[in-house]
């Protein structure tokens, strides 16, 4: 594989202003599936993160408007309710927001877009709470006594004008309650915001004070000072952070690097610890209230614990510098079986801020030399570059000291781009915001000097350009767009193309609407928690030849619509409007205008997959979808009932499935080949899988730090108890000299060799010949990704491969697997590399040019044509290593340089 490793690529960082969990603790009736982190950043953003036992899955992207910043999030849980049949209903999830405006915004999950927003008569906001619900404890006594608990919550934010003000959120709205407090020194800023109890705020100020307030009646109880600050410091001191621990302490951040403790009760102070150099900006508290993180703009993360004994003293136990720029925003989350502390850096470097890909080019001859592009995006910027000539040319035209750098060029840009697409042959860019849709046509100019592009516009149907889209997709056969809407919403619109390769293609004026499959989910599911948000779209796949599309949500269900005969037998004589199992797909453009301008030479419709309810619900959120270049035959006399298209689906737990759509299950080598046997290497890496390139029989999987592959023509071989489990089989020796033995192969106590019963014998015909497989009698459900494979299961290889774990080890297993496959006559059927990182993306380029011999076993089949021939495939990298991200300048201290 001929690999391009294209760092040229920007990688533009955006802070992380604010994080905050859905719930700090998960007790009680909490249902687990609902934790979520949502992630602000200084771009407007807010990344949604659903942890899932530590694999991390970002779900969805809310994308914010230009010049604006996220700087305070905060989640509110509404009250459960029980339905008539007694099931309880989760409380619903809301997200609001703040960004240095006088503005509160609240996020639709569903539609991923603003919902509400509410301003009012008082300065910037700078801090944001929300008030507590009453303890279940003290509503159950409150209502014994005669009175019910309060149910209802409002908002509390704190001004750069030193106001104090209340929004309420009753009933699902969110509106300007009135102002609470103004303060009447100039100076004071209220900074940040905590509560104490349900009815008393905690705000601290930037005039060396915190300050509690009754928000029932805005009477100030106490103010506490922290005097001056030290000195040639400033006058004042800054109290950043306030947080209050389950025994109603209080615990703050200031300008200082201190970490001051503070009697609830009392208001006193009770303890300083000069834990930081810098400015505390941050804290995060457990939920048992004994251990306090804090992080500073000196880098540092700290952890304070209380001492042992009866006195209630805190100590500074250890600091770490994890982050290399400012620590300002922190949050933790714990369980009861297992606790997760997430603190967070302003400047995130892994994560992924932007998206890369591009397109291979026809391999016609008359093809212009124009679709060598990559095109890649963040924020609302497009970049469009391309890649002149393969690396190789460059060093055999110029010597081995030539300037990659003229490799590429940037070509042109767009503003305001949340989602993009670009066809294969390099013509058609179509970008999206949450409120437009826009198409270009990118031709190249025609004399020869200029390496440019010339960009024209493409006019898109108002009736969905208006309601913008999530994300889009362009078919391989360049005909159709997928537009996803609303989340949930799935729609095609029809391109044309001319007969000249110049001429601009024209988007039809009416759109498909495809309904997805109505799912049996339980009404306290469906209206509790999250919503609908677990139905919101997440991937979107395109067969290869273009007559199928798949689409996969949040919750795991996948939806497939397949092309369906002439549009007048199912359309009812309506262009564009396509009819699916006795329910008609309703058209999205009411306008009739214009229509007769509309180009549709070759009028389809788009069906659903009438085994679409077959195909078996994902354990978790998929993070990808991809078909195998593999078109089937179309032979319905055809006895080989597996001849349909081969669609691949990954998830965050991981679990890794290939599919049969139009049958409707799994593929038999998926079924042989369940993810709790894939080889033990590709089950250690903790990445998510983020793409895959197929070439025949091959799939090249990538994530943010590994490729690999997987060879489907062939099952993968069984784990060794080699370096990798040595460790493992030395424990369970040691535990088994214990007990009794027992005869060996037996049954009764000793675990049988895998195929001791004898291997199973299954005919296939296929042509007219028979062929012969051998399957091993497997108990495992191919569906069961949890479960692990044992470490200290015998194998059929010989035990003499076994050698000390490390990189030494791994590479000579490398080669032995290489020397087995070359004496068995296949290739390798697996490979991975960590080699290059961060990876922000692997496409293909152009068409692949013929090689006479395999090199390393990295040479691909193409079967696209259905006849094999050996080739190499042709990929661009785009990664960005750490030390070469630009990101801001940090603050240098007191022994600190660059």
């Amino acid at each position: 594989m001929d690999i391009h490793r294209c760092r040229f690529v920007p990688y533009p960082t955006s802070a992380i202003n604010a994080v905050a969990f859905s719930c700090s603790q998960l007790t009680g009736r909490r249902n687990p599936n609902l934790v979520r982190l949502a992630i602000g950043r200084a771009n407007g953003d807010i990344e949604i993160w659903n942890p899932l036992g530590g694999q991390w899955h970002q779900e969805s992207i809310l994308h914010g408007g230009k010049d604006r910043s996220i700087d305070g999030l905060v989640w509110v849980t509404e009250p459960d309710r029980l339905l008539s049949d007694g099931r309880r209903i989760q409380g619903r999830l809301r997200l609001f927001s703040i960004g240095y405006t006088s503005t509160v915004t609240e996020w639709d999950l569903e539609k991923r877009r603003p919902k509400k927003q509410a301003t009012g008569t008082h300065g910037d906001i700078w801090c944001l709470g929300v008030q507590p619900l009453e303890d279940s404890a003290k509503s159950t006594k409150t209502a014994k006594g005669g009175s019910s608990a309060p149910k209802t919550q409002k908002l509390v934010a704190g001004t750069i004008d030193g106001s104090l003000v209340l929004y309420s959120i009753e009933d699902g709205d969110l509106r300007f309650d009135r102002v609470l407090v103004h303060s009447t020194s100039k100076k004071t800023r209220f900074v940040s915001i905590c509560f104490q109890k349900r009815n008393i705020v905690v705000v601290g100020c930037s005039d060396s004070s915190i300050r509690i307030y009754d928000i029932r009646s805005g009477h100030l109880l106490r103010r506490m000072t922290l005097g001056s600050d030290l000195a040639g410091g400033a006058k004042e001191i800054i109290v950043w952070c306030v947080k209050c621990l389950p025994n109603e302490d209080i615990v703050s951040g200031d300008s200082t690097g201190q970490v001051c403790i503070w009697d609830g009760k009392t208001y006193s102070q009770a303890q300083r610890l000069q834990s930081h150099k810098q400015d505390v900006l941050s804290l995060a508290v457990s939920a048992d209230g004994s251990t306090v993180l804090s992080g500073g703009m000196d880098r540092r993360t700290a952890l304070h614990r209380k001492t042992s004994g009866t006195s209630t003293r805190w100590a500074t136990i250890w600091h770490r510098r994890y982050h290399g720029h400012d620590v300002k925003t922190m949050t933790s989350f714990e369980s009861e079986q297992d606790g997760v502390s997430a603190p967070t850096r302003t400047r995130s470097r892994d994560g992924e801020p932007s998206s890369a890909f591009a397109s291979p080019s026809d391999t016609t001859p008359d093809e212009r030399p124009r679709a060598r592009l990559i095109a890649s995006w963040w924020d609302r910027e497009v970049h469009i570059w391309r890649l002149q000539k393969p690396l190789k040319d460059i060093v055999n035209e110029t010597g081995v000291d030539a300037d990659v750098t003229k490799n590429r060029k940037l070509l042109a840009r767009e503003a305001n781009i949340t989602s993009a697409s670009i066809n294969s042959n390099g013509s058609l860019l179509v970008v999206s915001t949450t409120s437009d849709i826009k198409a270009f046509h990118l031709t190249a100019i025609p004399d020869p000097t200029m390496d440019e592009l010339k960009i024209a516009k493409i006019d898109v149907p108002l009736s969905v350009a208006a309601l913008g889209a999530e994300r889009l997709k362009i078919s391989p056969d360049n005909q159709w767009i997928c537009v996803v809407q609303e989340c949930n919403r799935v729609s095609l619109l029809r391109v044309s193309n001319g007969s000249e390769p110049d001429d601009m293609p024209v988007i039809s004026h009416k759109a498909v609407r495809l309904h997805r499959l109505k799912r049996d989910i339980p009404k306290h599911v469906a209206f509790g928690g999250l919503g609908e948000y677990e139905r919101s779209v997440t991937q979107i796949a395109f067969s290869p030849d273009a007559k199928m599309l798949a689409v996969a949500d949040v919750a795991g269900y996948i939806d497939t619509w397949i092309v369906h005969g002439p549009a007048s037998a199912l359309q009812n004589g309506v262009n564009g409007d396509a009819q699916d199992d006795g329910s008609s797909s309703e058209s999205d453009s009411d306008d009739s205008e214009d229509e007769s301008a509309d180009i549709d030479p070759a009028p389809v419709a788009w069906a659903r997959n009438p085994n679409a309810a077959l195909l078996p619900k994902l354990r978790n959120a998929p993070t990808l979808l991809s078909f195998s270049d593999h078109i089937p035959s179309g032979n319905t006399e055809s006895t080989d009932d597996q001849d349909d298209y081969v669609l691949f689906a990954a998830t965050a737990k991981p679990q890794i499935l290939f599919l049969h759509p139009t049958i409707g299950g799994i593929t038999p080598w998926s079924r042989r080949n369940p993810t709790n046997r894939l080889p033990i290497e590709f089950r250690n890496i903790r990445d998510l899988v983020k793409g895959a390139i197929w070439s025949g029989d091959r799939i090249w999987m990538y994530g943010n730090t590994f490729v690999a592959m997987l060879d489907l023509s062939q099952d993968v071989a069984e784990d060794t108890p080699d370096e990798s489990s040595a460790l493992v089989l030395q424990d369970n020796q040691l535990d088994q000299s214990k007990k009794r033995k027992r005869g060996p192969d037996t049954g009764a106590g000793n675990k049988m060799k895998r195929g001791a019963a004898g291997p199973t014998k299954v005919e296939h015909f296929k042509n007219g010949k028979s062929e012969a497989l051998n399957l091993e009698r497997r108990a495992t459900d191919p569906m069961d990704t949890d479960e692990q494979s044992q470490p200290g299961e015998d194998s059929d290889e010989d035990d003499s491969d076994s050698e000390p774990r490390g990189e030494l080890a791994l590479k000579r297993k490398a080669e032995r697997q290489q020397q087995k496959a070359a004496q068995s006559g296949q290739g390798i059927g697996f490979w991975h590399t960590l080699k290059y990182r961060p990876i922000m993306g692997i496409v293909p380029l152009s068409g692949p040019e013929e090689e006479e011999k395999e090199t390393n076993g990295l040479a691909v089949t193409s079967t696209a044509n259905g006849q094999a021939s050996r080739k190499t495939l042709e990929v661009a990298l785009v990664e960005r290593p750490l030390w070469e991200a630009d990101t801001p300048d940090r603050y240098l201290g007191e022994g600190d340089y660059e």
